[in-house]
């Protein structure tokens, strides 16, 4: 098993970061804009939120760089950390003190660069807050843009520039590409997003945002049945069989104290055919 968290644990909510940093089993994590909500730049003078959930992850946040699972044989490499979507760059100054980084060209470079080197029997998978742009515009695209009229491509260029360039130049595969940043539930409500793209090269596009991810148990279940203080959590499940994405689903599970029961099960993908969303 291996948790990958595409960021956004909440207004840079340091103590819940802290929680996911201590669960003891394989992870990956990629801050969002969120997670950098108040901080436009480090402190010189105390560490602040944002150095701190920086800190407390360590090598587990791939922001730009490749985390290897040799049993798995899977490298997650990193997008962009603090993406807030679009052809801006969020929170530059905090991005060019830590990694140097000025413009989308160079954010690309370094994606690019993270993925060089990435053991010959390894999978890849690119983990980032946001999706790439290219994936369509319309508002309920997975990428689209629902807050405005008309909608539009609001992916990260860079990542998609990133993608492009290590199809083109190496024969490094990637099956997969994890993020999340851009609701389910649409806004004004217009319905719900595409959650899954399978892209040129049978790359999978799949978009993590279920939001709220906890929800209180409201009608008549088993759940409710059982403790009115229990919870749904969501959790987007993919499964991988002999170095193919075999099937990827949302499932609902929930949580009454110390038991857990699986609710919902919705195929989003399986490998005999296409997206089913």
């Amino acid at each position: 098993m291996l948790l990958l968290h595409s960021g956004d644990f909440g207004n840079e909510n340091l103590e819940l970061v802290q929680d996911v940093a201590a669960l003891n089993f394989p992870k990956a994590v990629i801050l969002g804009n969120h997670d950098s909500w108040s901080t436009q730049q480090f402190s010189s003078k105390k560490k602040d939120r944002v150095q701190l959930q920086l800190e407390c992850l360590g090598q587990e946040h791939v922001g730009y760089k490749r985390l290897d699972f040799p049993l798995l044989k899977l490298s997650i490499v990193g997008g962009r950390p603090f993406s807030c979507g679009g052809q801006q760059i969020f929170r530059k100054r905090l991005l060019s003190a830590r990694y140097g980084i000025q413009d989308m060209e160079g954010s690309a470079k370094r994606i690019y660069e993270a993925a060089l080197g990435t053991p010959e029997d390894h999978l890849v998978i690119l983990l980032a807050h946001n999706g790439p742009t290219g994936l369509g515009s319309e508002l309920n695209d997975i990428c689209g843009k629902d807050w405005v009229f008309g909608g539009g491509d609001h992916g990260d260029p860079d990542l998609a520039q990133a993608i492009s360039n290590l199809k083109e130049t190496t024969n490094v595969s990637i099956p997969l590409v994890v993020f999340g940043h851009m609701h389910k539930e649409l806004a004004h409500g217009n319905g719900l997003r595409k959650m899954i793209v399978v892209g040129t090269h049978n790359i999978i596009y799949l978009n993590g945002a279920i939001v709220p991810r906890v929800k209180r148990s409201t009608n008549e279940t088993s759940l409710q049945a059982s403790n009115s203080d229990g919870t749904y959590r969501a959790f987007t499940l993919v499964e991988i069989l002999n170095g193919q994405v075999n099937k990827i689903s949302e499932s609902w599970v929930s949580v009454v104290g110390n038991e857990t029961t699986l609710e919902e099960e919705h195929i989003l993908f399986k490998s005999n055919g296409q997206s089913s969303r």
